[in-house]
């Protein structure tokens, strides 16, 4: 079966909408909006979409948002009230998870107070993350060693539970290593965990490999 590809609205397109709208639109089909043609121009065929609307009128929003979006990412520039706004106009035309930037701690309240289900402070590297977080839901944590090695935390499928490392074999089986594993049941993380170590549905698994293994690996059920 062909692995849905998530649509993503992003809105706004500052240093943090541009580098997760490039991001995404590797796996996901994205849309981007801005009132700057310039910007719209430069990414255009980076993007299945690129228009040129002002967020804040809900009648030109409603026009391209549909309940077919899985997210949206909110990421305008130096106006609280036109961040605001465009969240609630998403709420309201039913984009079930939206992910806001926020300029301060106020301005972060006030978005989750009128539906931004996250709210972020980024800076460029921030945006790499939170790209990878929309892409792969089972995504913890993720950290670059070189070019084609990282390190990544993982929430286990369920093909993994109540097996031991050794059935998993997921050195032979995707070239991955297991260097820990985060229990939130007791509460612990386990270091090296041995080969007898049975993993559970509330564990997390934190594994080092190729950028590809662990690609392969995140893909699983």
């Amino acid at each position: 079966m062909k692995k849905h590809r998530k649509r993503i609205v992003v809105i706004g397109l500052g240093q943090f909408g541009r580098s997760i709208a490039r991001k995404l639109a590797e796996t996901c089909e994205v849309v981007v909006m801005d009132m700057n043609q310039l910007v719209i121009n430069d990414i255009a065929d980076h993007v299945e979409l690129a228009l040129r609307i002002d967020a804040r009128d809900f009648a030109s929003l409603a026009s391209v948002i549909n309940r077919d979006f899985d997210e949206a990412v909110v990421s305008i520039g130096e106006i609280f009230e036109a961040s605001i706004l465009c969240v609630l106009h998403l709420k309201k035309l039913g984009v079930p998870i939206i992910h806001a930037k926020a300029l301060n701690d106020d301005h972060g309240k006030i978005l989750a107070a009128v539906g931004a289900t996250n709210v972020i402070f980024p800076e460029h590297d921030s945006a790499l993350r939170l790209a990878r977080h929309i892409d792969n839901p089972n995504l913890m944590d993720f950290v670059e060693l070189s070019d084609d090695t990282s390190v990544m935390e993982v929430a286990p499928p369920d093909s993994f539970c109540g097996k031991t490392l050794l059935e998993l074999d997921l050195r032979r089986k995707f070239g991955v290593y297991v260097i820990a594993v985060r229990e939130i049941i007791p509460g612990r993380t386990v270091v090296v965990p041995g080969p007898d170590f049975v993993v559970k549905d509330s564990d997390s698994l934190v594994v080092v490999g190729q950028v590809s293994a662990l690609q392969k690996l995140q893909s699983l059920d």
